[in-house]
């Protein structure tokens, strides 16, 4: 299939793929087990330049965009949905620092995070705020010079690995969303320590922390955008992070879908290999046409945000919800083709269809989503009525 690709675009995309079936793919599910933080994988990235490929030249990136990062994610999730994880949490906790940050915030993170010597992290969620992120509780109070936080955060992919996190803090409780703010924290910070890791059902390659604040100092200079614009940094961060978690799902589908082609090719009912039979002809011929329909707005939701059109936030959601729709779909008839075997850890579709699910959950619900794409479309009728 042509993608239409430049030619640093399919270079990006074969290094991402040469890396996830030589490193990647041959340790899955030694990550899967352990639960450990894939270190070795993230410093094959990094010496590759991968991280660079999303960052801009003046802070030693490769001046690519969302597309280029979500032709690397995808094509590490097709090996392992959960190590891919590393790559494109850093990415969400990078994208605020490129869209938001000062020009000396910009200097002092960018070319560490190009490098991959350091990783970020975007905390934005609570026990008691998910998908309301109005509900945030953990508050930032201005004293002197200084912003002096306190609270929790919950579930932080690449919490106690990350460097520098994204923190959405209230600094003005009387004003509702409009008073949550965006703060950068160091690791090592003072009062600013990791708690409970959590045991997950899929993304295992994956750490994911809670972050515990307690009169954890940092400099005000460290205010990501405005006072009271956390909310904003928010959401235009996952309109341009969210392309990411759909090329995750497509890559994940895409790995699940091959494996089931080729063990249909292997596995033999009646004399004969199961490939020849119509019913599984057809879940393929299924499998595959949801796929290249998810990679399809999945690519074009990335290069629409990489045009510079101003609303992004309904094709933003499109891609996530269908991808992750269609990985969680996809990997479950992967199971079904595999059958017995498909059920047992030995075969990696298994692991596929538990770190499918959580595509559907995070960085916004898949029926939050579809409130924002329903939302989006209403306000488009009205503007057209006039």
């Amino acid at each position: 299939m042509n993608y239409f690709l430049t030619e640093d675009q399919q270079m990006i995309k074969d290094l991402a793929a040469k890396i996830a079936k030589e490193k990647i793919e041959p340790v899955a599910a030694k990550y899967d087990e352990s639960e450990a933080f894939p270190h070795e994988i993230v410093e094959v990235l990094a010496k590759s330049d991968l991280f660079r490929v999303f960052v801009p030249e003046e802070y030693d990136g490769l001046g690519g965009g969302v597309f280029e990062m979500s032709l690397v994610v995808e094509e590490l999730s097709k090996a392992c949905g959960g190590i891919s994880l590393a790559y494109a949490a850093s990415a969400l906790g990078t994208i605020p620092i490129m869209l938001f940050g000062s020009e000396e915030q910009k200097k002092k993170y960018l070319p560490r995070l190009a490098a991959g010597e350091i990783l970020a992290a975007f905390a934005l969620t609570e026990p008691d705020a998910g998908s309301d992120a109005g509900a945030v509780k953990t508050r930032a109070v201005l004293e002197n010079d200084q912003y002096i936080i306190n609270g929790t955060k919950q579930w932080i992919t690449n919490g106690g690995e990350a460097f520098i996190y994204t923190v959405i803090a209230v600094t003005d409780p009387t004003r509702g969303v409009r008073g949550t703010s965006a703060i950068l924290v160091e690791k090592g910070t003072p009062g600013f320590d990791f708690g409970k890791k959590e045991n997950k059902m899929g993304i295992r390659g994956s750490t994911t922390r809670e972050l515990i604040f307690q009169d954890a100092r940092v400099p005000k200079e460290n205010m990501l955008g405005r006072d009271g614009g956390g909310f904003l940094v928010a959401m235009k961060t996952f309109d341009q992070s969210r392309p990411g978690v759909a090329a995750q799902a497509v890559g994940i589908a895409t790995g699940a879908l091959d494996k089931a082609v080729a063990y249909a090719h292997e596995r033999h009912q009646f004399g004969k290999p199961i490939s020849s039979f119509q019913a599984i002809q057809f879940m393929l011929a299924d499998m595959a046409t949801q796929v290249e329909a998810a990679r399809a707005l999945t690519y074009q939701a990335a290069r629409t945000i990489d045009a510079g059109a101003k609303n992004v936030s309904k094709i933003s959601a499109m891609a996530k919800v269908f991808a992750s729709d269609v990985a969680m779909k996809v990997t479950t008839d992967a199971v079904q083709v595999f059958g017995g075997y498909g059920y047992m850890k030995d075969y990696p579709v298994e692991k596929m269809m538990r770190d499918a699910k959580i595509t559907q959950i995070y960085e916004g619900t898949n029926q939050i989503q579809r409130e924002v794409i329903g939302l989006q479309l209403i306000r488009e009728s009205l503007r057209k009525k006039g």
